[in-house]
């Protein structure tokens, strides 16, 4: 009814705008067209001169019809004439004692609709275009004045199907919310023992780990109403919207108890207070304040358990995160080599895969992966297996879905001319050689000189052998050493160095500067973590830093980051220049074949003494570092 009322107002708006144009423009054009214009001293001139024989006065409008043949030849329309005069009435009275017939025309009468239309049309078109607007910001449906409605979805019997079977590498997150489901099933068992289930339950982790996906699946488990939204459905150009549709959100619950609210993207409308454009009055600020309330609002009685998600939980407003409100931080992490098996095998159920794909394999050479990452990885291999016709999914198809996911695809469409092909097989080997050297390295797994993405002209892949939380000082060097290695081949083989190893010298430098400024890897400096993160609230991410330390120990810091990438450096030359003759051996094999894998490198490098002493374990708590290096 809604739909159609809008269109019957649209209607009626285009009906009166159409009747108006032809009442004020159509009429008089048609009358023009039967006559011809004079100037009025030339109807004078032919009124003295006896021509005129008929006219026909229409109060300031003087038509008329000529006798006079000369004048008739100069008009269109044969012999009437049109021309205007303020003083008819003089005009009219010589024309009668010269015996002319004059007809006076009776004013024009306006019917009742002509009269209406007059004096309402342009109410009822303002009317008209105020009821379009309103309807047309409801999104196609909805009443006026509806803004202060929730835009959540409610799904009741086509609540969602998902159960934690369809949920996986996130088993410490599922038993968390175990409780909250069992409460939303049997209160009764909680209320006797006097135990307060969470008001609020906040899923944090990193995007793509199934945030989402979980409270979906809390809600097929629980088999409850289920309400859905996004943090960006409660904010709103107009003041107060945003707090009412919290209100309506609530009240909707209400009456749906015990059901779930789920809201995604949290940070969109519950970020610091005090950080807006708006002061204590912005729009967002007034929203989270009516979402605290809410939270507050409920009575020990009520079933509803609010969900939300977000990927930043640092800028959530800490009234938001006080135990009351949101009392239990679901953490979904990354997963690990078995989580990711448990993925793999998820989204691997309704596809049809060759008998030599192993899970296994795939889900150690995808650390840091996530829940997204793995899905579209075998939704590559699916698309590459079509693409060749094949009736089933291959594990070379998802070793190519791999590398898309991590590198981008093949541009082989780029042309290199040979010089440049050299370098980067030489930039590529050298990365190889001084990773497979240097112990605690993690395995060289393939290496290609086939551009990549939109900047790897080639690149190195190493994968770890397991997932890995701590990293000692010499694996940090080591690590160092290994980014260094590309720009070393360079300089031995060429003897001149080229832009391809911005990246590397990049992270190699972010690495050393953490290990001094951070990490209290340095002599010089010492156990002392220098450097303040300077947070922008309102925009969401770091800008600044703050240099909590002087000009002098600023340049210590230079000094000592300097020591560190120079002294790996001579490290990997040292490596390069003794491998030589091995370093051009396995250049020109990946210029013929632009590809080795980890078994053909393996081939090339035996019987390679290694003569680099073991790290020293002494491992330091840090935070992982990225589980896949692409060296251009």
């Amino acid at each position: 009814m809604n739909k159609v009322a809008k269109n019957l107002g649209l209607y009626l708006v285009l009906v009166l705008v159409v009747v108006s144009m032809v009442n004020m423009f159509l009429t008089p054009e048609e009358v023009q067209k039967q006559y011809d214009e004079i100037s009025y001293t030339q109807f004078i001139s032919e009124l003295d001169a006896g021509h005129v024989r008929i006219l026909q006065i229409r109060n300031n409008t003087i038509p008329g019809e000529s006798s006079s043949a000369a004048f008739q030849g100069e008009m269109t329309s044969g012999q009437r004439f049109l021309t205007y005069g303020l003083d008819v009435s003089e005009i009219a009275d010589k024309a009668v004692k010269m015996g002319i017939t004059v007809t006076f025309e009776a004013p024009q009468k306006n019917t009742w609709l002509t009269s209406l239309m007059t004096s309402l049309f342009p109410t009822l078109l303002l009317i008209g275009v105020w009821m379009y607007f309103l309807y047309g910001m409801q999104g196609g449906g909805g009443r006026i004045m509806s803004f202060g409605r929730s835009k959540a979805k409610l799904f009741l019997d086509n609540k969602p199907k998902v159960t934690f079977a369809d949920v996986a590498g996130c088993d410490e997150s599922k038993e968390e919310l175990q409780e909250v489901i069992q409460f939303l099933k049997d209160p009764e068992k909680f209320k006797k023992l006097g135990a307060r289930v969470p008001k609020g339950v906040l899923l944090v982790g990193p995007p793509g780990t199934g945030k989402t996906l979980l409270a979906r699946a809390a809600a097929g488990e629980a088999d409850v109403p289920f309400f859905s939204s996004s943090g960006s459905d409660f904010v709103e150009m107009f003041v107060g919207v945003g707090a009412a549709r919290v209100r309506d959100l609530f009240e909707q619950a209400k009456k749906y108890q015990p059901c779930i609210i789920f809201i995604d993207e949290m940070d969109a409308v519950g970020r610091h207070r005090g950080a807006g454009l708006g002061g204590g009055h912005d729009e967002r600020e007034q929203t989270l304040n009516q979402l605290l309330v809410e939270l507050d609002g409920f009575d020990d009685s009520s079933s509803t358990i609010l969900i939300a998600a977000t990927n930043r939980p640092d800028i959530l407003d800490p009234a938001l995160l006080r135990p009351g409100r949101f009392d239990r931080h679901i953490t979904v992490d990354r997963p690990d080599v078995k989580g990711r098996e448990e993925i793999l095998k998820v989204h691997m159920k309704e596809k049809q895969f060759a008998d030599d794909v192993d899970v296994s394999i795939l889900a150690r050479r995808t650390p840091g992966l996530v829940g997204a990452d793995l899905e579209n990885l075998v939704n590559e291999g699916a698309l590459l297996a079509a693409r060749h016709n094949k009736d089933r999914i291959g594990m070379d198809e998802l070793e190519e879905g791999i590398e898309r996911v991590m590198a981008g695809p093949e541009r082989k469409s780029r042309i290199i001319n040979d010089h440049e092909k050299r370098v980067i097989a030489y930039h590529e080997t050298g990365h190889a050689i001084v990773a497979k050297v240097l112990p605690g390295s993690d395995p060289v797994h393939k290496i290609s000189i086939i551009p990549r993405g939109h900047a790897a002209l080639g690149y190195t892949l190493q994968v770890p052998e397991e997932d890995r939380f701590l990293m000692s000082k010499s694996e940090l060097m080591n690590r160092i050493s290994v980014l260094l290695s590309g720009r070393v081949s360079e300089e031995i083989v060429f003897n001149d160095v080229t832009s391809g190893a911005a990246n590397d010298l990049e992270r190699a430098t972010q690495i050393a500067r953490q290990m001094v400024t951070q990490l209290g890897m340095s002599d010089t400096i010492g156990l002392i973590k220098l450097g303040n993160k300077r947070e922008e609230i309102f925009l969401g991410r770091d800008i600044s830093e703050d240099r909590n330390y002087s000009e002098e120990v600023a340049y210590k810091i230079d000094q000592e980051v300097k020591a560190i990438i120079d002294s790996c450096y001579q490290r990997a030359k040292a490596i390069l220049t003794e491998r030589r003759s091995l370093m051009d051996k396995i250049a020109g094999v990946l210029l013929e074949r632009e590809v080795l894998d980890a078994e053909d490198f393996a081939r090339l490098m035996e019987d390679v003494p290694s003569d680099i002493p073991e790290p020293p374990d002494d491992r330091i708590d840090i935070l992982p570092n990225t589980s896949r290096d692409f060296l251009a």
